[in-house]
């Protein structure tokens, strides 16, 4: 079936979230004023409350309850139980798109004009809340005379040496980037070319290092256990305030959104679509991309007017002359996440 591994994945833990789910306060049945929000935790999540929550606090009056993580295997539980205690989530728009209407809500709310965001990032089960990218970087300390410059140098080790630490997960840009080092032009790599980029891949897999999380991966470049890696916009921005000497590469790059979605059958739906849309207004937009270092999803913010620092400002995407950026397909990962998964973790062990 065309989502067996997304069930797998979020059936994973289901029974204990089903226990939690269904011991949760009969009162959750009937609509409030208090949202509760799902997140990541740590720092991410305390830019949320001030970037997001607290103002929409201040205007309506609207508590929020935050836990972390947000859990698919806990949406599904909740959902079968009859008992949705989050109201919003900050998770993967995959699942959201592959269970559109069955776990998550469909968004009907006039105030979410999809006309305001990019074109290729909306859903009707998701609008994007911010943008991101997968950034190329380098170590500089480890590259004296020549460094790279394009997405082929990823990939040429005899003149770059060194291991490449990407996150082991295949929506990472990796594969993007391989058919783009392979000769295919950007307006084609979808659909992608799967087999084609896993060759590609091969000639460096002896210099790959899959990362199990976003901390290995800026635990390994701070350690200079790699001399490049691919990773997302804010870790890319932490690793090098942490003490990685990193320097980006502006020649090709997937960009991609985070999403808020609402789990299906929560009381608080009209709410919580009141929210989302009061948070992708640009002010609201302006100042979570001020704290985090990515880009608003509204296409009428000036990115330019966003006070980054310099360091923000260094590894964002979305400014100017920043090379050829590709939105990663929603539709398509959608449709083929199962197919994609279960190819790259057999060609990992192979």
């Amino acid at each position: 079936m065309r989502h067996n591994h997304l069930r797998t994945l979020i059936a994973t833990g289901a029974l204990l979230a089903a226990t939690a789910a269904c011991g949760a306060d009969s009162s959750t049945s009937a609509a409030t004023d208090t949202l509760t929000w799902a997140s990541t935790g740590g720092q991410f999540q305390e830019d949320e409350k001030k970037a997001l929550q607290e103002p929409f606090t201040a205007k309506t009056g609207t508590e929020f309850v935050n836990v972390s993580p947000a859990d698919a295997a806990q949406v599904k539980a909740m959902v079968a139980s009859g008992k949705t205690v989050w109201d919003l989530a900050n998770m993967s728009w995959i699942y959201a798109g592959a269970y559109c209407g069955e776990l998550y809500e469909k968004l009907d709310d006039p105030q979410l004009d999809r006309s305001k965001f990019p074109e290729g990032t909306t859903h009707d089960c998701f609008v994007p809340t911010y943008r991101y990218a997968n950034v190329f970087s380098y170590n500089a300390d480890m590259f004296e005379d020549e460094v790279p410059t394009k997405i082929e140098d990823f990939f040429d080790v005899e003149r770059f040496p060194g291991k490449r630490v990407v996150h082991d997960y295949p929506k990472s840009g990796l594969l993007e980037a391989a058919l783009i080092a392979d000769g295919v032009p950007p307006d084609q790599v979808y659909p992608l070319d799967l087999e084609r980029a896993l060759r590609k891949l091969d000639t460096i897999k002896p210099h790959l290092v899959f990362a199990p999380s976003y901390g290995a991966i800026q635990q390994m470049m701070v350690d200079k256990q790699g001399s490049m890696v691919l990773t997302v916009t804010a870790r890319s921005i932490v690793t090098a305030q942490s003490g990685a000497n990193l320097k980006p590469v502006w020649d090709f790059t997937t960009v991609d959104i985070g999403a808020l979605v609402i789990p299906k059958g929560t009381p608080n739906k009209k709410l919580a679509q009141e929210a989302l849309a009061f948070i992708t207004e640009p002010e609201q937009a302006k100042a979570y991309a001020e704290l985090t270092g990515t880009a608003p999803a509204r296409t009428d913010v000036d990115i330019t007017t966003i006070g980054y620092s310099d360091i923000q400002k260094e590894f964002n995407a979305f400014l100017p002359d920043r090379g050829t950026l590709l939105e990663q397909n929603k539709p398509w990962w959608i449709e083929n996440t199962d197919a994609v998964v279960k190819r790259w973790t057999s060609w990992k062990v192979s």
